[in-house]
């Protein structure tokens, strides 16, 4: 990491990711993260474990992981979480997290995403985490 990364805020840091990949995993990138921002207008943008974009409220709601081939969202608790239009295809495996894998082309249901991120809001809400 280089010192001028060290004085940007986790929002300008993601920015920074979603330039940087300059291809179609940067705009799906983009495209979830105006999601959250729309399911969720009040979520907090944090920089963990040295370059991996997180979206919290009252907890963690997920983070975004870009890899060669997918843009993984995992949710911190989406086992707990009402998945209707079965988004979750990957860490299935798991008491806790769950994970959505976007592929290159692959149409997002923006409806039922943002469902699962309030769905994840009202449960970090309900467990009365700061």
């Amino acid at each position: 990491m280089t010192g001028s990364q060290e004085s940007k805020s986790p929002s300008e840091l993601i920015d920074g990711r979603i330039t940087e990949l300059g291809d179609w995993r940067g705009e799906m990138l983009g495209r979830l993260r105006a999601l959250i921002h729309q399911a969720d207008p009040d979520v907090v943008e944090t920089w963990k474990w040295r370059g991996v974009p997180v979206w919290e409220h009252d907890g963690m709601i997920c983070t975004g992981e870009t890899y060669k081939s997918v843009v993984k969202l995992t949710f911190a608790k989406g086992a707990a979480l009402p998945d209707p239009a079965a988004l979750f295809n990957s860490s299935l495996e798991g008491n806790t997290r769950r994970a959505i894998d976007f592929q290159k082309g692959e149409e997002v249901d923006e409806e039922a995403f943002k469902a699962l991120v309030r769905a994840a809001v009202a449960l970090n809400k309900s467990k009365g985490r700061k």
